[in-house]
């Protein structure tokens, strides 16, 4: 949540710029359901924090710098399985709505720099 409003502001392509606009939004929903989730089993989203997660960001920000996601769909997709296995049908289904949003603007962000940004 943090990085995407950098991305926003660091991105001078316009369609870029707008797909991370978007993706922000999406993400501040899947903030909404993780919550719900945890609130459903009376437990704290809150945890340690996630060094790959912060080393990606990193990676991110010093590419920002030069002028310049698939750990996230990965982790979602484990998030569903888990869910499923433990019988947690509700968050099953809003971790897949997630995942189904992220493997969209995962999509969306691979064409445009095919067709925008890297030629």
């Amino acid at each position: 949540m943090k990085a995407l409003p950098k991305m926003v502001k660091a991105a001078q392509n316009a369609t870029l710029k707008q797909a991370f606009k978007e993706h922000l939004e999406q993400t501040r929903g899947h903030v909404q359901r993780i919550e719900e989730i945890f609130e459903g089993l009376d437990g704290s989203p809150k945890g340690k924090k996630c060094v790959g997660m912060e080393g990606l960001i990193a990676e991110a920000s010093e590419l920002m710098k030069e002028d310049g996601e698939e750990a996230v769909i990965a982790g979602y997709g484990s998030l569903c399985t888990y869910a499923e296995v433990l019988g947690e049908t509700e968050a099953r289904g809003l971790l897949d709505e997630t995942l189904q949003e992220e493997k969209a603007a995962d999509e969306k962000l691979s064409q445009i720099a095919e067709s925008n940004i890297n030629a």
